[in-house]
């Protein structure tokens, strides 16, 4: 499984989602209507520095009662999984209901368990709760709703593709979050992204402070970025 030498996840992880989004365009690698999450998911822990890790996948389901009893039985295999995927890891839950969220898989305990497994956080377009022991722990949360039970929820899946709130993940990708929302990140560019991040940030201020300036004028604005259009061009030749 592709992994990143550790200075460079550091690297990503000090760049805003935003910022890193713009750096994925610039390859033309994939459609800019894909890679990351839409507003079906939402950061519970906005002041949470960004989050880079390899994704850990799952379906669930927490809708329907099982043909007999009174719960699903639970199944520890999908934590064994967990292993086979470099850490840092981030799970990726991809809820199966019709309407997604009616319960949660992962809270209190499942927090627990994971970051025991070294994972980070959870991006799901289901529920989850128990934020106060999240916070704790330090685990991220990204997810559709809080709700209040489990209900039924139980992992009918794991370590296949899966789509969460439009963003597809495979078994082992690269997911980056923060209180934007979360994307993927192409491993074939994953090295190149922090210097262009970097490069695009200062062209940004450097906008910023044209308009900021009291001497703004249209002119000056059509200069700017013109100059910046045509050096992004070099870049690609």
């Amino acid at each position: 499984m592709r992994q990143l030498a550790p200075a460079r996840l550091e690297q990503l992880r000090q760049l805003d989602s935003s910022n890193l989004a713009n750096a994925i365009e610039t390859f033309d690698l994939r459609l800019r209507n894909k890679g990351f999450t839409d507003s079906r998911i939402r950061c519970l822990f906005e002041d949470f520095p960004p989050m880079v890790g390899y994704a850990v996948t799952g379906h669930v389901r927490t809708v329907e009662p099982p043909m007999e009893g009174h719960s699903y039985y639970y199944r520890l295999d999908w934590l064994e999984s967990v292993l086979s995927t470099p850490a840092p890891r981030v799970l990726v839950l991809e809820d199966m209901d019709k309407n997604p969220g009616l319960g949660s898989f992962i809270g209190e305990v499942h927090a627990n368990i994971l970051v025991a497994l070294e994972c980070i956080g959870v991006v799901t377009n289901g529920a989850v709760r128990d934020l106060p022991a999240a916070r704790a722990l330090n685990f991220q949360m990204f997810a559709h709703n809080l709700s209040v039970s489990h209900a039924f929820a139980h992992l009918v899946d794991f370590g296949k593709p899966v789509e969460v709130a439009h963003m597809e993940v495979l078994p082992g990708d690269l997911i980056h979050g923060d209180r934007h929302g979360a994307q993927t990140i192409p491993f074939e560019i994953a090295d190149k992204l922090p210097a262009v991040a970097q490069e695009m940030r200062a062209q940004e201020e450097d906008i910023i402070h044209v308009s900021r300036s009291p001497e703004f004028t249209l002119d000056a604005l059509r200069a700017k970025i013109n100059a910046i259009a045509e050096k992004r061009k070099e870049l690609k030749r």
